[in-house]
């Protein structure tokens, strides 16, 4: 029986996970593609770096093209991450006839689309489960498992760092900064947090998931993005006493063939499942025609739990191999593109409003909601001991984003509002 060869491109915590798994499942591997799986070389960057899992030095390299131009390879599995040369390495590896898995979410959602298409062009399968939720296999529900019905929308927890800040803030009253700190100094967060803080990692990932849902070529700058660097614990306190979590959430949304997609702070309904995942567990829920809603949670990152998604693509690889089906899957964005604009996008809003401390303030501002035709489901105002204005708390009905936008800009205008703190969705 002839092996499956495998050359693994990085050898950090995913790749060192990959080859456990590999070899210490190998008799449920062969049981479903047919035949043994073997990592055959492996590309490291310092060849005398000591390791957490020790393989042997023949295996190991610090020449990519040993690994992408080897003839006996069957597979490229890439775990090293970064754009480039990382994108060189795997339209190399395919133009050799080599099938793909990644777990590379910034390079399938700034390049998948030239990737896939390389693929189809070459007749090789491209497999990213691992780019997006680590252990959660939504990739392939979203392919497969929903391949009859009609997604309408994707939310979902896709950070599990900021899950992890916004949880530890709540659950202990702590600002932003020291949260931060803490995640950071377990490991949670980068020493520059920027991509995940700032929403840029879960964006790219609702850059993949919106477009597998909607089979649609999303772009990661069709995503708006806000980040939770202006979260505070007040908005995390008002929101629990109106019966709301802060989560930042991916949302994306199809209705009439035309779609959305956003990263953002949003206050969720206590009641709603998503409100209940914390630390940096992940989640994603999935709205479909006709099973309606459904959601998916586990581990969003982690040496195993990622390893393990990788392995089961080259599961799929290796099944695809021994029917002769391999490179049949097929680009899935074969439908327009067609943005919502901000008069057909509409949400609740949360709204946070630092006011002058006397009568009539509640009554201007009311106006302007009217004049916008934006109604409101409640409003909370208490003194607040800790600056000289009194805090406007409200939560719209659904509201147009557009008009929505009206409302801010005559905000900004009225001298009784001092400040507009905060202004987040609600979802749930």
């Amino acid at each position: 029986m002839k092996p499956i060869k495998v050359g693994l491109l990085g050898f950090g915590t995913v790749g060192t996970g990959v080859v456990r798994i590999v070899e210490g499942h190998q008799e449920d591997l062969q049981r479903q593609t047919g035949a043994p799986i073997e990592v055959a070389k492996v590309l490291v960057r310092d060849l005398e770096k000591q390791r957490n899992l020790r393989i042997s030095s023949d295996l190991v390299t610090a020449n990519p093209w040993e690994v992408i131009r080897n003839p006996e390879i069957d597979v490229v599995v890439e775990v090293m991450g970064g754009i480039e040369p990382t994108k060189g390495y795997i339209l190399e590896a395919l133009e050799q006839g080599k099938h793909v898995v990644t777990a590379n979410k910034d390079l399938m959602a700034l390049h998948g689309p030239e990737i896939l298409a390389k693929a189809a062009e070459k007749g090789c399968d491209v497999f990213y489960e691992a780019s997006v939720a680590g252990g959660i296999p939504i990739i392939r529900t979203l392919i497969e498992g929903f391949s009859s019905d009609r997604i309408t929308k994707i939310m979902g927890i896709v950070n599990g760092t900021t899950n992890y800040i916004l949880s530890k803030m709540s659950q202990e009253g702590a600002d932003y900064a020291e949260v931060l700190a803490e995640a950071q100094k377990l490991g949670y967060a980068e020493s520059d947090p920027t991509s995940d803080v700032e929403g840029l990692d879960a964006a790219r990932k609702m850059t993949i998931l919106a477009t597998l849902g909607f089979h649609s070529k999303v772009a990661l700058s069709d995503v708006s993005v806000k980040g939770i660097s202006n979260v505070s614990k007040e908005d995390i306190l008002y929101g629990k006493k109106l019966g709301y979590e802060v989560k930042l959430l991916g949302i994306a949304e199809r209705k009439d063939d035309s779609i959305s997609v956003s990263v953002q702070p949003t206050m969720v309904k206590m009641s709603h499942p998503l409100a209940t995942v914390n630390g940096v567990f992940n989640a994603v829920y999935v709205y479909g025609e006709a099973v309606g809603e459904t959601m998916f949670y586990g581990p969003g990152a982690g040496e195993l739990p990622t390893a393990t998604s990788v392995v089961a693509d080259l599961v799929r690889v290796g099944k695809n191999m021994g029917l002769g089906v391999a490179g049949r899957s097929g680009l899935m964005a074969y439908k327009e593109k067609k943005l919502k604009s901000d008069e057909e996008i509409a949400s609740k809003f949360y709204i946070l409003l630092h006011v002058a401390d006397k009568a009539g303030v509640l009554h201007k501002i009311t106006e302007v909601f009217s004049d916008q035709d934006v109604s409101l489901e409640s409003v909370f105002q208490q003194p607040n001991p800790a600056i000289p204005q009194a805090e406007i708390i409200i939560i719209t009905h659904n509201a147009i984003q557009a008009s929505m936008n009206k409302v801010l800009k005559q905000f900004e205008t009225l001298d009784v509002i001092h400040e507009i703190k905060s202004v987040y969705r609600v979802e749930g």
